[in-house]
This record gives C-alpha cells, structure tokens and sequence, in this order.
C-alpha cells in the first residue's frame, strides 16, 4: 500500500431513517466527515432532501429515490414520520419505507462505498454489506446511557409487565424507573439492537463526558460491541443563520425569534418543545397551558402546525388553549406552529430552561447550550434519557410522567395535571440554591460539549480513530 492510497479520502454512504430526529442527526454527523476531506452521500427521498440543500458542497452529496406515496396510500410530499399527525399514516410511511429497500440496494451493489451507516430501524442493509464485504455502522440516534438501559433488560427481563416502576438490571448506577414500557416496545426494539450489535460499532450523537466512562465500559464489557462518541454534532453550526437553516423551514423568522429573544432577560423564558411526533390530546395541552400562564414567566412554546391557525374557531381553540389566554400573554410568550429553530432559541441567553419530552436530538442540543431540563419523557428512549439528566447528571428535574406509549401518537390516558407541571417549571425558573446548583451543572456541561468537538477534544479524537480503522478495513480488503 503506497502512501497516495492511505490518504485517499474514504466514500461512506449514509442512509437515515425517514423521520427529522434521524436525518438530521445523522446528516450532520455525515457533515462531520465530509469537512475532513471525505466523500460522503445521503440516500434518502427528494421532501427529506429540501432540507439538506444547505449542507451539499464538493464533498457533501445527497442521491434521492421516489418515494411511493401513491402506493400506500399518502399524499404526494409526505415522505417522513415527522410529516405525519395520526398512527394510521405513519404505518403507511412505514410500508412505504420498506418499498424503497430494493432500490437502494441495487444503488449501492452497482457503486459500493468504503462503509455504510445506516439507522438501525434498516436491519436489511446488514445482508447488503456483507455480500458486498464492506464494513456497516449503525446508528439510532439513542445515547449509550440508553443502549446500555436496553440491554441491559435485553439481558434480564422484567418479570413482571403489569409492574407499575422497575430497577434496570445490571446497570452501574441503581435507576428506578416509574413506568414500564409498552407491552410491544420491546418486541419491537430488540430484534433491531441484537442485529445493530452485529455492526461494526454504533455511532452516538453525544460526548463522552455526558454518558460517562462508566458506561463506555460497561457496554464493551457486556456487548463486546464498539460505540463511537462523535457528538453533539449540531454544534458544527456556528452562526445564528446555520443553526435556523438546520432542518425544516419555521414559519418564524431568524429576525423576530432574535428579536423578541432579546427584549427578554437572561434566563426569564422557558422553552417548551416535544419534538416532531408527540402529540398530546387538547386536554393535556390544556393543563400545560394553565400551568406556563400561573407561573408567570416569559415562554416560548411550540406546538403542532394544526393548533393555533388564523382560521381555528374560538370554540376549537378553547379545547387546548384557556379563554383569553392569547390577549394575557402576548408580552410574555411566543407560541410557534410546527418547526421551530431549536439550537438558535435554546443558544440565546434569555432561555433558562426548556420542558422537554426529552428525545435525544433535544436532550443534547440543550446540553450543548449549557440549559437545564424539566422532564417529560413519552415514549421510546425519553425515559432512559430522563433519568441520565435528572439522576445521574443533575441537571434537570422531572415533571413526574409515569406512561410510557409506544409512539408519539398514541392517545394518553393519564393526564399530568396543571400542579405538578407548574411545580416543575417553578423549581427551576423561581430560583433559589437547588435551581442555581442544577444551572451550574447544566452550564459546565455545556463546555464539555463545546470542548468535545474542538481539535484535541473526545469527539475529534474519537472521530479521527474512526477515520483511521475505515481506512484500515479499506486498505486490508482482499482483492477478488
């Protein structure tokens, strides 16, 4: 092997799932090795390729398929879960997503990368590397706390599923958690996580300051497996133009997000968001309404794209939303329909802390601006992820959430009531000596995150490994 060959950039093929909290991770985390010098390529649909207009250069591609709309039943232009607002259209993605397995195959197989990274809700593509002798990642967008949490009941089952809280087993810190899973959750998780275990190593949108050396070393020593730490990658974005262009397109404008930011004081508003698939019933967001207005401060709170319209009726509106509130609020708060720029309002000094359903991509991204949480986990990882903000890390606390759904779109049942939401949001917005320690932690934090990414830092350093044992893999693959 002549030195021309070592230095010669790697191709690495990137196909994310079809959901904004996969492509723009992973997207970003693609970004990160184009801006080393390698050719990266994103396959996905042209609706999710809008979106990553901004990020193509000469080494930055994305290759799109047609995504069957007609075909299952789908409007032309919904091509993501996150395009979706009911269960039934999400199962059409769902087969929609599967139709597009062959012709993404065959894309590869006539022109295969170095590597793969794939999500692993595409367990199929394990298959595709090996017939093509090409080293596979994957990626799910979790953090290592949360893959160890996994297999670690992976490992050992909960006897009993009607429990209402469980100990996660054989963990390295004593977390109880207050709710169990879905009955399906993990009929449907882990046959996804045993397949990703076959990769060559997982990549985790996070720092390893933030999950922890414990918990590197408590998955390698119970896995046998590889993660990569190369995160938080959304801080590759410097200016406040990068970080609004960074994912969908918000209704709202770079200018009068900043705007009223700035009329604000440094942390005087809360920033509520529950990501692109939770949707919580009128009467919740109700309680939620009641509970932001009692305590009094400043807010900015994003809803679903259908809530608060020109055109809603008076009546339609006062199922979510207490009479008046609008006209009572309209100094204090913001409410933002549909995208938000997330990074740009959670990096201005004026937000004190964010109420979260605490997904991945949010959970780092206020790590990241160095924000403290109020918890209010859903489904899926949040309810690992809470307990790796509140319990290990300290820096947030918890609404108190005890249903665990199988997605975003599921129908609640128990309704968190105004009175613990506000108590919540009052433990960390009021002040006082725990407020001040949390805010601390959470502000140290955030220059571990800003480090992590910086030459010489856990992030570059485990990026620059990985770059180094792709090229290894490349270079030692026997000829045909």
């Amino acid at each position: 092997m002549d030195v021309e060959d070592r230095h010669r950039p790697l191709k690495i093929y990137f196909i994310p799932y079809l959901a904004a909290g996969h492509i723009i991770p992973l997207s970003d985390i693609a970004r990160l090795f184009a801006l080393r010098g390698h050719h990266v390529t994103i396959i996905t649909t042209p609706s999710n390729a809008q979106s990553l207009e901004n990020h193509k250069s000469s080494h930055f591609h994305v290759h799109t398929f047609q995504f069957p709309s007609q075909e299952v039943g789908l409007p032309d232009g919904i091509e993501s879960l996150s395009a979706v607002t009911d269960l039934d259209n999400s199962i059409r993605v769902y087969h929609a997503v599967i139709k597009l397995q062959g012709l993404i195959a065959d894309f590869v197989e006539q022109d295969p990368p170095d590597c793969i990274v794939a999500d692993f809700l595409y367990p199929w593509v394990h298959d595709l590397a090996n017939k093509l002798r090409i080293p596979r990642l994957s990626f799910n967008g979790f953090s290592l706390f949360t893959i160890c949490a996994m297999e670690s009941l992976k490992a050992h089952p909960i006897d009993d599923d009607s429990a209402s809280s469980f100990v996660i087993p054989n963990f390295p810190h004593h977390i109880t958690i207050n709710a169990t899973p879905h009955k399906d959750s993990k009929g449907y998780m882990d046959p996804l996580l045993t397949v990703a275990l076959k990769s060559n190593g997982f990549l985790i949108n996070n720092f390893v300051e933030l999950d922890g050396e414990e918990y590197v070393r408590h998955y390698e020593k119970t896995t046998g497996h590889k993660a990569w730490h190369l995160g938080p990658a959304s801080l590759i974005y410097k200016t406040a133009q990068e970080q609004a262009e960074r994912g969908q397109k918000s209704l709202l404008s770079v200018h009068e997000c900043l705007s009223w930011l700035n009329s604000k004081r440094d942390n005087s508003v809360l920033y509520i968001c529950f990501g692109t698939i939770c949707y919580f019933p009128d009467k919740q967001l109700y309680e939620m309404a009641s509970a932001i207005e009692a305590t009094g401060h400043g807010f900015i709170w994003v809803v679903p794209e259908k809530k608060g319209k020109d055109d809603e009726s008076e009546e339609e509106k006062e199922k979510w939303l207490p009479k008046g509130f609008d006209e009572r609020n309209r100094e204090k708060g913001m409410i933002i329909r549909g995208w938000a720029p997330q990074v740009l309002i959670l990096g201005h000094p004026a937000v004190g802390a964010f109420l979260t359903h605490c997904g991945w991509n949010s959970t780092v991204e206020a790590v990241s601006a160095g924000v403290p949480m109020i918890t209010w986990p859903v489904h899926s990882d949040q309810f690992y992820n809470e307990k790796l903000i509140t319990q290990v890390r300290g820096i947030g606390v918890e609404v108190g959430a005890e249903e665990w759904q199988f997605c975003g779109f599921w129908e609640s049942k128990k309704l968190v009531g105004r009175d613990r939401i506000e108590k919540a949001v009052r433990r960390l917005m009021d002040g006082g000596h725990e407020a001040d320690i949390i805010r601390r932690r959470a502000q140290e934090f955030g220059k571990k995150a800003q480090k992590a990414i910086q030459e010489g830092g856990s992030s570059h350093e485990n990026l620059t490994a990985l770059i180094d044992d792709l090229k290894r893999l490349r270079d030692c693959k026997p000829l045909d």
